[in-house]
């Protein structure tokens, strides 16, 4: 599916930069047969790239797309790999090619047990891994996966579960199963699940698909080419509305005395706060933007 995408050079003066894979919001999948879109990929608007080696990669490329993700990593790129799931002819040898370099994290494909992440995780000790859910077993035991020693986040791997499970694309088909990611992170303590990609070129459909996203409290989305980054990571960004409502909601909190008035201002602090922490982490105001200190700093994503 992904290699009917366009991959588009990026433009060089949009240029983004990794950040923290807890806030990240846009996860870019490379193909990994394809070194020459590596650098790309690089420069794009991703807050995460992920150079795939498995369901964009045929079984006969494996050991090649494999070595140019080795060699890209020796290079001194510390980007994410999808690999070949638990229980696959590859799964051992990307795991052990993987050992030692510099990979920034693992997303684990077709993850239905909670042993297919601890079995990653105690050959690559360290490594954070996204568990990649994409069937109705997984999804069933979906409280344990994410309760997994190993498990950093969850991802929704939409394509390979509607073809398990026969559902559509509609949303409301949809909600029962993205519901369960969220509140499944929530509970073991992880920040929150990435969405699954959309398919197509369109700026709407991809806006809003992205605002199903933010609805189901889901705070990353996999792309498939650099060009849908931009629009994921405004997508799954505090809006500009909501930055004016924190800092105002701040100012009158203030100029009312600063102390607790009802059993909305805790809630409404801490949105206020998330949402201007957020802002800054993002770069969409400066760092030095000021805050009130009433409430800790947000630890994961953008829940209010």
């Amino acid at each position: 599916m992904y290699d009917t995408e366009p991959f588009h050079e990026p433009d060089p003066a949009d240029v983004g930069s990794r950040i923290d894979p807890v806030l990240a919001r846009s996860w870019l999948l490379v193909n990994g047969a394809q070194y020459d879109r590596f650098d790309a990929a690089s420069r794009s608007r991703a807050d995460i790239v992920i150079l795939d080696i498995e369901d964009a990669v045929a079984p006969k490329d494996k050991d090649s797309a494999r070595g140019n993700v080795v060699r890209w990593l020796a290079e001194g790129n510390s980007d994410w790999v999808r690999i070949n799931g638990f229980g696959t002819p590859w799964w051992a040898a990307d795991l052990a090619a993987l050992s030692g370099t510099s990979i920034g994290g693992i997303m684990l494909a077709m993850v239905e047990s909670v042993d297919h992440v601890t079995e990653t995780a105690q050959r690559m000790p360290g490594v954070p891994i996204v568990a990649l859910v994409e069937t109705a077993r997984g999804l069933e035991r979906i409280t344990e996966i994410a309760s997994a020693k190993g498990t950093f986040r969850l991802a929704f791997g939409i394509g390979d579960f509607r073809r398990d499970t026969g559902f559509g694309e509609q949303p409301a088909t949809l909600a029962y199963a993205r519901s369960r990611f969220t509140i499944a992170a929530k509970a073991a303590n992880l920040p929150s699940a990435i969405d699954g990609p959309t398919v197509g070129s369109s700026a709407l459909k991809l806006s809003e698909a992205t605002a199903v996203s933010a609805e189901f409290g889901m705070t990353g989305k996999i792309c498939l080419t650099p060009d849908q980054c931009a629009s994921v990571n405004e997508g799954l960004s505090p809006s500009q509305d909501e930055i004016k409502w924190a800092r105002e909601f701040f100012t009158e909190f203030e100029a009312d005395g600063g102390e607790i008035r009802n059993g909305s201002d805790l809630p409404r602090i801490a949105r206020a706060t998330k949402i201007l922490e957020l802002a800054r982490a993002y770069k969409i105001v400066p760092s030095d933007y000021g805050i009130n200190d009433h409430m800790p700093a947000p630890t994961d994503t953008y829940h209010f």
